[in-house]
This record gives C-alpha cells, sequence and structure tokens, in this order.
C-alpha cells in the first residue's frame, strides 16, 4: 500500500490516531458547536469552562485539544485565539501530542479525589508558562467524588483570567447541576452513516485501500455513530482483506448474517414457515454468524418495516442498501402493524434470552418457534368472536378480512385455534337448514327481550359512551323488543332518547322508539348494581364467620363480594338473550351464552 500508518521509528499508528481531526474544519458531523465556538471566539465571548458530552468516539477529547489549540493559537501574523488555523501555530503540535505544558489532561476516572482537585486550585494561581492561556482538559468527568465537584466549584465560577477548563463525558446526567450551570455545554452529535461511509472512502482512497460499498454499510452500521469505532473496524478489515475488502471479509470478521438471508428469515417467520426458519437460522449459524446478532438483525429489519408503513421511509437511507429497501418496503404493505409490534417486543425479549443462556443456538431456536406460531395469531376480538360462532378466521398475517373464506385445512401451530369449535351450544337450533345469505345491504332484525339485552348490544357495537349512558342516566318504566320509554335521572343529555332510537334503528334494520316519561322506573342499571354489593356487603358483615375473621383481625375490611349463583361460576348481570332472526313475530329460543 502507498498509504503509510508507521509513526517515528517505524512504530504502526492505528487509523483513528493517524487520522485524528486537527482542526475544526476536520470535525465531521458537528457543525452546530463548530458555528457556536466560531462565533464566540469572533466577538470574543469566550466562556471559562465549557462542558463537552456524547457518545465514545463522537471527537468528545479531540474537540478539547482543538479549543485548546485555538485558545493558545499563535503564528508571525496572527496572535489571537481563533477557530480558523491554516498553518501550524507555535503550541499547536504540542498540544495535539498532549505534551504541552500549559495544556494539563486529566484522567478523571484515576484522579477523582479532592486531593486531585486541591493541586489544581494550587496550580490555577500560577500564570501559562509559554501560552497565552493554562488549559485543564478532564475526560470522564462525571467520574469525580462528590467532595471533588464541591472543591471545584469556587474555583470553576471565578477563576484567574489565565485559566481555562475543558470537561468531557459520556455521562452528563451524573456531573452536579451546579457545575453545568458554570460551563458552557456542547452535546456532540452521533455521526450519521452517510458522514460515516464519507469518511471512510476517504480514508481508504488514502490507504490505497479498495473495499466495496455494501462493506463500508456495514462498518458504519456497527459503527453506530461513532467515528473512532468506524475507524477501528476499518484497520481491522484491511488486515483481514489484506488490502481489498469485500462484504464477506467484514461480515465474517463481525460475525453478522447475511442481510439476504435475515430478510428471508423474516419472510418466514411471518409466513409461519417454522421449519423453515430454523434452518435458515442454523445455516446462518454453520458459516459463523452469531444467534444474538442474528435476532439483533432481525430487530433492526422489523424496525425498518415498521417505519416505512408508518413514515414510508427507512431511518438510515445511506446504510440500507437499494435491495433491502425495496423488501422492507413491500413488507411494509403486507404486514400489519400489529403484527410487526408483536413480532419487535419478542425479538427484544428473545434478544436477552439468547444472551444469558448457555446454548445460544436453541434458545435463539425458541425465540424463532415462539414469532412463527404468533404471527398470524388472531386479535382478541377475532378469537372471541371465532369462539363464540365457530367460524374461521383466515386472515393473513397482517391483511385485512378476506374476501371468502378458504375451505377449513388441517391444523398447524397456532392454526388449530381457528378450527375449534364453539366452546358453548348455539342458541340457534342447527337441526334445519341455514337460510341463503342475505345480501351486503340486508341486515337481520333483533329482538331483545330485556332492556339488559338491549345495553349488551350496544356494547358489542363497541359504543363506549352510549352504554355508559344506558346503566348510568336511564331508569326503565316500559321495555319491549320496538320500545323503550324511560325516566332520565338529573343531569341526562336531552338527546339521549332521539341518539338512542336513532342508533339502535340504524344497528337492527327495524324502526326502535324511544319516549320520555314519568311515573313508576326502575333504578338505572348502575343503581341497582350499587344497590346490590351494598347489600352483599351487609348480608357479608352479618355472616358469622366472616364477623370472627372481622375480629380477628382489627382493621380488616370487606373490600369486594362475589356472590356464587351456582359452583364455579360468578354472579353477573343477565347477559343478553337477543338473538338475530329473519322473522320479527318469531320467539327466540332460550339459550347459553
Amino acid at each position: 500500500m502507498s498509504g503509510t500508518t508507521a509513526g517515528a521509528g517505524g512504530a504502526y499508528r492505528v487509523l483513528a490516531r493517524k487520522y485524528r481531526p486537527k482542526s475544526f474544519d476536520d470535525l465531521v458531523g458537528q457543525e452546530p458547536m463548530v458555528r457556536t465556538l466560531t462565533n464566540a471566539f469572533e466577538t470574543g465571548r469566550i466562556a471559562q469552562a465549557y462542558m463537552l458530552t456524547g457518545v465514545r468516539g463522537v471527537g468528545k477529547t479531540t474537540t478539547a485539544r482543538i479549543l485548546a489549540r485555538g485558545l493558545n493559537y499563535k503564528t508571525d501574523t496572527i496572535d489571537r485565539p481563533t477557530i480558523d488555523m491554516p498553518v501550524l501555530g507555535v503550541h499547536c503540535a504540542e498540544i495535539m501530542e498532549g505534551r504541552h505544558v500549559d495544556v494539563i489532561e486529566m484522567d478523571a476516572a484515576s484522579n477523582n479525589g479532592i486531593d486531585n482537585i486541591r493541586e489544581i486550585i494550587e496550580a490555577v494561581r500560577y500564570k501559562p508558562v509559554s501560552a497565552r492561556y493554562k488549559v485543564y482538559i478532564l475526560d470522564e468527568v462525571h467520574m469525580l467524588s462528590g467532595a471533588a465537584f464541591n472543591g471545584l466549584l469556587k474555583t470553576l465560577e471565578e477563576p484567574p483570567e489565565h485559566v481555562k477548563f475543558i470537561f468531557a463525558t459520556t455521562e452528563i446526567r451524573k456531573v452536579p447541576v451546579t457545575v453545568l450551570s458554570r460551563c458552557q455545554r456542547f452535546d456532540l452529535r452521533r455521526i450519521e452513516a452517510d458522514r460515516l461511509i464519507g469518511l471512510l472512502k476517504s480514508i481508504t482512497l488514502k490507504e490505497d485501500v479498495t473495499i466495496e460499498d455494501e462493506a463500508l454499510a456495514m462498518i458504519a452500521r456497527a459503527a453506530e455513530g461513532s467515528a473512532r469505532d468506524s475507524l477501528s473496524l476499518l484497520d481491522q478489515a484491511i488486515a483481514h482483506g489484506a488490502g481489498a475488502i469485500q462484504a464477506e471479509d467484514v461480515r465474517a470478521m463481525l460475525g453478522l448474517a447475511d442481510r439476504a438471508r435475515v430478510i428471508d428469515l423474516f419472510e418466514t417467520l411471518m409466513a409461519g414457515r417454522t421449519a423453515e426458519a430454523l434452518d435458515l437460522l442454523k445455516r446462518q449459524y454453520d458459516i459463523g454468524a452469531d444467534p444474538s446478532v442474528v435476532l439483533q438483525d432481525l430487530a433492526a429489519f422489523t424496525h425498518q418495516v415498521t417505519r416505512f408503513k408508518v413514515v414510508g421511509e427507512p431511518s438510515d437511507q445511506a446504510a440500507l442498501p437499494e435491495s433491502e429497501r425495496q423488501r422492507a418496503a413491500a413488507l411494509a404493505g403486507t404486514i400489519s402493524l400489529r403484527v410487526l409490534s408483536r413480532a419487535w417486543q419478542m425479538l427484544l425479549k428473545g434478544i436477552e434470552e439468547v444472551g444469558t443462556s448457555s446454548r445460544p443456538l436453541a434458545a435463539a431456536d425458541m425465540v424463532l418457534i415462539r414469532i412463527a406460531h404468533v404471527a398470524d395469531l388472531p386479535t382478541p376480538d377475532e378469537a372471541l368472536r371465532m369462539l363464540k360462532t365457530g367460524a374461521a378466521i383466515s386472515a393473513p398475517p397482517g391483511s385485512g378480512p378476506p374476501s371468502a373464506p378458504p375451505p377449513p385445512a388441517a391444523p398447524r401451530g397456532t392454526a388449530a385455534l381457528r378450527s375449534l369449535p364453539s366452546a358453548e351450544p348455539s342458541a340457534v337450533p342447527m337441526a334445519q337448514p341455514s337460510p341463503p345469505a342475505p345480501s351486503a345491504k340486508a341486515v337481520p332484525a333483533i329482538r331483545f327481550q330485556r332492556f339488559e339485552d338491549l345495553v349488551a348490544y350496544v356494547g358489542q357495537k363497541r359504543d363506549v359512551p352510549l352504554k355508559i349512558a344506558l346503566e348510568t342516566q336511564v331508569r326503565v318504566i316500559r321495555f319491549d323488543d320496538t320500545l323503550l320509554e324511560f325516566e332520565p335521572v338529573d343531569g341526562a343529555a336531552r338527546s339521549l332518547a332521539a341518539e338512542i332510537g336513532r342508533k339502535v334503528s340504524e344497528w337492527t334494520g327495524t324502526r326502535f322508539s324511544v319516549v320520555l316519561g314519568r311515573g313508576a322506573s326502575q333504578p338505572t342499571i348502575a343503581e341497582a348494581r350499587e344497590a346490590l354489593k351494598v347489600k352483599a356487603r351487609s348480608d357479608a358483615r352479618a355472616d358469622p364467620l366472616v364477623a370472627a375473621v372481622l375480629a380477628r383481625f382489627p382493621g380488616a375490611e370487606i373490600v369486594d363480594v362475589q356472590i356464587r349463583a351456582e359452583e364455579g361460576a360468578d354472579m353477573v348481570l343477565p347477559t343478553t338473550g337477543m338473538v338475530p332472526t329473519d322473522n320479527p313475530d318469531e320467539a327466540p329460543d332460550d339459550g347459553e351464552d
């Protein structure tokens, strides 16, 4: 290779050190901070302390050194603090190499006591030896002890004019607010994938290394916004590929699964093909892919598909190949948000299980089996309707209801749930053949035996406000299958009667009259329910056994009472006795719900 990575004496220098930024122009992805500092230096508004925070490898320590260089910049023509440093100044080389006598770098993780801070407080009284400012750079400042932070407060608030402090931390929440309030804070952002790819590509050109675009995208994804991590991975990839880096080399080096095979695995899971999914995982494992990494890639692709479905674009355009983008967009159109959210939650839980398991492949198998068997699981509403009617619910994962149900098939996995018969006998007689199905506009007539049947019917229509109004605001005077006469409670809406009549008539297809009246009315359902609870509590207190328990445990109280109507069944309010019928004069059969 024409590019050299050797330092003085032939010592090898890693790429992260060789291509370390030397000026603000070299910083990647931190334009807001550079703009603020540029304006501050040009107007002379230089703070006494700076706080740099961000994740690993985004340039905190490098920025601190560049800032110290700018504060002490001096050439034959420039002798003032500046951000624009076109050539090396008198102090630049020593500052960037960390060996300048007036720029003191300290690792707060190993110098975190009050004694170390006391040394700083004693030293700040003395002016710099050769530079304009004496600059203290404290890396990982959040590691300082509480006493050390407190000891630094006074000096930090009113330091000598020749002293500047620059702090760097990855845990800004651990820094006391009293320290933060005395500093000018800059949050260094994660570097976007396209910026990282551009940085890596420029370095490979300088190093005379050929690398595939897909390999660059893999390294950028693995770096997670860290420039140092990406350069370290590139350094490793160059050694692995001997100057010519292919995607397969990076995939093998990082233990990654083939992204195309990951998408194939995702598709088989969503289709419920368990055996095929397990075979794909085993093949990835055999060629060196870590099961935990496979699940992480599955979770990442699930996130991309979900973003396509919700916002129409992926979260990271540059790091996503075109083929993967097209497949994600196609899957987003066929899989529902409910299925994607459920798969996401199961993958997150599965990644934890695989990470803590002594048999990661077996644990990953179990995770995939769970996902495949619930991918086409019906919603609770669908399952309830299926159990009540015995009808098959065969919608594919993520799709809407089918135009026509398919013929019954042998149960497989969770699909067996859809083939179960109704848990209880139907209330409609099944001896005679079923009449022809009504047209799309035909609505079968509904018969209500009791007012409670009407309330239950409104609940089935999911009109929660109307159901609550019926339970709490209606005192029934007279009721039959086509008429409701009631006395409203105080404060009831004036339009309640009209609303009940209109909605019930629309739902049932028959005229349902609702009138207001005065006279002998029954209590509302809510009042009857509360009276029943009061009586039950009163009866419970009078029970000798309950009285003995209350006496034995001072302070105990009756929280709730459940009345058993029969063995194994809690007493509830009367359930619906309505049945659909095409003949309004035909009385419904009594059946169990």
